[in-house]
């Protein structure tokens, strides 16, 4: 009689009793280093040119098409390192989702991981 004003089904009791693995922790880290990599060579192979080239010869010229193509991978890394630390705060399972799935994009087998073990880890999250 005395247990039926427990409610077992609140959020407290769900997040005390909530087992916490180095799942998501892993995955946040495979994120920000592949969008750190990405952000990188997008750094050394296409931005650092296109400034140091033009300056060198003492006249700035901007190529509008090649930011056109760096653009996308400049969003890609973005989101790898906002994803990656969702999923080391372990907030908002979506977004840690989704910079894993950008991840995969990247040059590394990290961002695969990333996914399996974010998917694996999803009851680790808070909304």
């Amino acid at each position: 009689m005395w247990a039926s004003g427990l409610d077992l089904n609140h959020s407290d009791f769900k997040d005390s009793n909530l087992k916490k693995t180095w799942k998501p922790i892993v995955a946040g880290i495979f994120d920000i280093v592949t969008g750190s990599i990405i952000l990188s060579m997008l750094f050394l192979f296409g931005i650092g040119p296109m400034i140091a080239e033009p300056v060198g010869a003492g006249i700035f010229h901007f190529d509008l098409s090649l930011l056109f193509l760096i653009m996308p991978g400049i969003i890609i890394s973005l989101l790898d390192i906002i994803g990656g630390i969702f999923a080391v705060r372990r907030r908002r399972w979506k977004w840690a989702l989704a910079g894993s799935i950008a991840a995969a994009i990247g040059p590394t087998p990290l961002g695969i991981a990333a996914i399996v073990l974010t998917i694996l880890s999803k009851n680790e999250f808070k909304a």
